[in-house]
């Protein structure tokens, strides 16, 4: 192992992640150093002084580690090592250093629900007998029928089709999502060991924190009982119950005493590290169980994403989580987009109507109190990639159900006028997904200096974020004003200064005034008598001292 060159966090500042800003880099799809055209940690390291400038205070990096990306990386053969794709530890090291000295904090995905099929620990298991200890790391089972040529269950992937794959002398293992992606049995003391090891690894390297990838699924229910999907007649309703997680191998009870066991281990080490769980649960309150003083610090909250465009939608939601928030005493987590959703401008509507929505979304996002999470590619109004060819696409559930992620994936653009837009070095052409031309219009280049372009809005909002009294290191809750139908209007206050942020979903132009004056929008206020017009579908944040 090469040491850390920079083992300890930035500040003894430990409730940094309440109100943080926290970016997602999808690293295979940020920056390319050495031209291969895949994003690495390298290219991550000579972008950081844009994110620094950005203004977000921290990263979240997607799987790094070793791994034959049959899933993205979220098939990890070795959690103490990067792939040769992304660099080395030494790269590793030298980036976080860097980060930490331009006040960026880093936090890691780690995924513990399934390893690679290529890991040492499965290979193992496959080369051994039905029984054996090798085994027992995982979910193997016999199968049904007079030969056992039955899945042992009627369980089925995420990413379609069986969750069971059968092995050459008869027996099966589980999978939840690809094949290539077996489940660990969490309750083998080996298993569990293991990872805290490997959470005390990247804690010495420096890390900040932690992103648990299907935190509510390591647990599977004793027995492993079928579901009911054989009796089910339509896709739909298979597909309800995945997402909402009321399923035997989701949100089991045993599943907190792995972070009850890993939070002693965060807190031995200074600055504030976290953990923020991806967690699917069948109501808020059991996904407030993962939160708390002897838990973890944060879980998704990705009702925030689904809300629909409009004012009814969007406040149900956020009464809802600033209420679950206040009974687990931790901060909510806001986001519009990630590596597994259609990207927002699209969701909005794609084309000016979707970005004109995706630019209010925002404001409205980085007003409320608690931390938000930037998806790469946001800050410049990037459009979902919805015409890949086929042949291009690597989501492996893509091949099983025709649904892809490819598109939220596709490499952001940096400058040029050809693609991949200085995503890899100048005169390299390489990118691992392709950009579309019309793309040109929107890297960080052609937007930089352009006052209303969507990344000027975005760097404006945070560093008002950052320095305004009422919303900068703050997680109280927010006050509603009344409105006229269609309009979302509240206010944060800190002694006598007032901020107060607008949206106008009502489908009609509005004027707003006696909030005070205005310091930042995302589309042009006109002045009118004592107020401003707010136009349809836009956002503007006002000031009252």
């Amino acid at each position: 192992m090469t040491a850390a060159t920079n083992p300890t966090p930035l500040t003894s500042d430990d409730d940094w992640w309440r109100s943080a800003v926290v970016y997602q880099v999808y690293v295979r799809s940020f920056a390319d150093a050495n031209s291969d055209g895949v994003g690495d940690l390298q290219g991550i390291r000579e972008r950081l002084p844009y994110l620094r400038d950005l203004g977000v205070d921290a990263l979240w990096l997607t799987p790094f580690y070793t791994s034959p990306q049959i899933d993205g990386g979220y098939d990890v053969a070795d959690y103490r090592d990067v792939d040769p794709m992304f660099g080395t530890l030494t790269d590793f090291d030298a980036m976080i250093t860097d980060a930490h000295a331009l006040g960026l904090r880093i936090i890691v995905d780690l995924v513990p629900n399934h390893t690679s099929s290529a890991h040492p620990w499965f290979q193992a298991a496959l080369a051994a007998a039905p029984g054996s200890a090798e085994r027992e790391r995982y979910l193997f089972a016999d199968g049904k029928g007079e030969q056992g040529e039955l899945p042992p269950n009627d369980w089925e992937s995420i990413f379609g089709g069986p969750a069971w794959t059968r092995v050459a002398d008869g027996q099966w293992y589980l999978h939840l999502f690809d094949p290539a992606q077996p489940d660990l049995n969490w309750r083998h003391p080996e298993v569990r060991a293991e990872f805290e090891d490997v959470l005390r690894f990247w804690l010495d390297r420096g890390v900040d924190g932690f992103r648990i990838d299907v935190a509510h699924g390591m647990i599977k229910a004793e027995g492993l009982p079928d579901v009911g999907f054989n009796s089910m007649t339509t896709g739909q309703r298979q597909s309800e119950l995945l997402g909402k997680g009321r399923l035997p191998y989701f949100d089991q009870d045993e599943v907190h005493d792995i972070y009850r066991a890993w939070r002693p281990i965060l807190d031995s080490y200074p600055g504030g590290r976290m953990a923020v769980a991806e967690a699917w649960a069948e109501t808020p309150q059991r996904l407030a169980r993962y939160i708390g003083p002897d838990e973890l610090h944060q879980a998704f909250s990705f009702d925030f994403l689904d809300a629909t465009w409009s004012a009814d939608s969007f406040r149900k939601v956020i009464d809802t989580a600033l209420a679950e928030s206040t009974i687990v005493g931790a901060s909510t987590t806001w986001v519009l987009s990630n590596h597994d959703r259609q990207r927002h401008v699209t969701r909005y509507g794609d084309g000016e109507v979707g970005l004109r929505r995706a630019r209010a979304a925002a404001l409205l996002m980085l007003a409320l109190p608690g931390c938000a999470y930037v998806y790469q590619g946001e800050e410049l109004g990037l459009p979902e990639v919805l015409d890949l060819p086929d042949e291009l696409r690597q989501d492996p559930a893509f091949l099983r159900t025709g649904e892809s992620r490819d598109g939220c994936r596709v490499p952001i653009p940096w400058s040029g006028e050809l693609a991949p837009y200085g995503f890899s070095p100048e005169g390299s052409e390489l990118s691992w997904l392709p950009a579309p031309a019309t793309w040109q219009a929107l890297s960080v280049a052609a937007q930089t200096d352009v006052a209303d372009s969507t990344l000027e809005l975005y760097r404006a909002a945070l560093r008002i974020r950052h320095e305004h009294p009422a919303l900068a290191g703050t997680t109280d809750g927010i006050t509603w004003l009344e409105t006229e139908p269609g309009v979302l209007a509240f206010r944060r206050c800190a002694g006598d200064t007032e901020l107060t942020c607008v949206v106008n979903i009502s489908g009609a132009e509005v004027t707003i005034d006696g909030y005070g004056r205005p310091v930042v929008a995302s589309a042009t206020l006109t002045e009118q008598d004592d107020g401003h017009v707010l136009p349809v579908d836009a956002a503007a944040w006002f000031e009252r001292r």
